[in-house]
C-alpha cells in the first residue's frame, strides 16, 4: 500500500504492517490533531527495503524509516501535536524500528491532554490498561509543554509501556519531562540512551504521582548531556523514586546529582556504573 495511515486504519489485532524506508507524515493537510493512531494488537515494523520475506530480514538501521510531524512549514509552530498516539492498548501493540520526530505539542490544552503533551508519542489509559511495546526507536527533536518525547498518562487506568533499545535525544519540554513524562503511570525502560534533552524539571524523565515513580524501572541505560532549567538533569520524581539499575549518568556515581525526589529517596537498590 502507498498510504501508511490507510494501512493502520485497516489493520486489526494480530496484523503486522511492514513499512519501507522513507519519511511518513500523519496527514497531508494542516490538521495538527491527526496522529498515527496505532490500533490495539497491531504491530508496526519499520526498516524494510521492500524485498524481505520476514521481519528478521529487515535492517532498521540501514533502511531509515521516519514518522514525522513536520506537516506545515519549516517552523515547529504548525507541526502535528503528537506524531504517534495510543489509548488502551495491550503489550501486543508494537512499534519497532522508527525515528519519531517533529511533534510539537505546544497547544493551550488542559494539563495532561494531547495537544499540550507528548510531541513524539502520547499514550493514555482510561479505565483500562495501555501498555504498548516500543523497540528500536529513536525519539528526537520533539517539543511539548510536558513530555516532549513521550507522555504517558493513566486516567482511571494503568499505563505501563515497555521501551527497549531506544534513544531519546534533543527533545525539549517547556515545563517538565524532556524525554518522558509519567503522569500517575509507570514505564519499563531497558537498554536506552537519553542525551541532550531539555526541561524545567527532569530533563530526561519526570515521574508524577505514586505510580509514576514507584512502579517505574530503568535498567542498563545511559544519561548524558541532558539540561534542566531548575532541577535534575536526568530523573526527577515528584513523589516515589523509580528502581534504577546498572545505569550510567555521565560517569558520575553520586545518585543525588542524577535522581531527585521531592518527598523521599528511592526505596529500592540503586546501582550506578561508569561504563555502558
Amino acid at each position: 500500500m502507498g498510504d501508511l495511515q490507510q494501512a493502520i486504519k485497516m489493520a486489526r489485532s494480530g496484523d503486522e504492517i511492514w513499512v519501507a524506508a522513507g519519511k511518513y507524515l500523519p496527514t497531508n493537510s494542516d490538521d495538527r490533531t491527526i496522529s498515527f493512531v496505532i490500533t490495539d494488537g497491531v504491530a508496526l515494523y519499520g526498516g524494510f527495503a521492500g524485498y524481505e520475506e520476514s521481519v528478521h530480514a529487515r535492517d532498521w538501521k540501514a533502511n531509515v524509516t521516519i514518522l514525522s510531524g513536520e506537516i506545515g512549514t519549516s517552523s515547529i509552530d504548525d507541526n502535528s501535536y503528537s506524531v504517534v498516539s495510543t489509548e488502551n492498548v495491550s503489550e501486543a501493540t508494537v512499534v519497532d524500528g522508527f525515528i519519531i520526530t517533529g511533534g510539537a505539542a505546544n497547544g493551550l490544552n488542559a494539563k495532561g491532554e494531547i495537544g499540550r503533551c507528548g510531541g513524539g508519542w502520547y499514550n493514555r489509559a482510561t479505565r483500562g490498561a495501555s501498555n504498548p511495546t516500543i523497540t528500536n526507536c529513536v525519539f528526537e527533536n520533539n517539543f511539548a509543554r510536558d513530555g516532549a518525547g513521550f507522555y504517558n498518562v493513566a486516567q482511571g487506568g494503568t499505563a505501563s509501556p515497555n521501551i527497549r533499545n531506544c534513544r531519546f535525544s534533543l527533545n525539549k519540554s517547556v515545563l517538565d519531562g524532556g524525554a518522558i513524562y509519567n503522569d500517575n503511570a509507570s514505564v519499563f525502560i531497558e537498554d536506552c540512551v537519553f542525551e541532550k534533552n531539555e526541561a524545567t524539571y527532569g530533563a530526561a524523565i519526570y515521574n508524577k504521582g505514586s505510580k509514576g515513580g514507584e512502579k517505574t524501572v530503568v535498567s542498563n541505560s545511559s544519561f548524558s548531556g541532558n539540561l534542566c532549567y531548575i532541577k535534575c538533569k536526568d530523573i526527577y520524581n515528584a513523589e516515589d523514586a523509580p528502581i534504577v539499575r546498572n545505569c550510567r549518568f555521565d560517569a558520575n556515581s553520586n545518585a543525588k546529582e542524577n535522581t531527585e525526589t521531592s518527598s523521599r529517596d528511592a526505596k529500592e537498590e540503586i546501582i550506578y556504573k561508569s561504563g555502558f
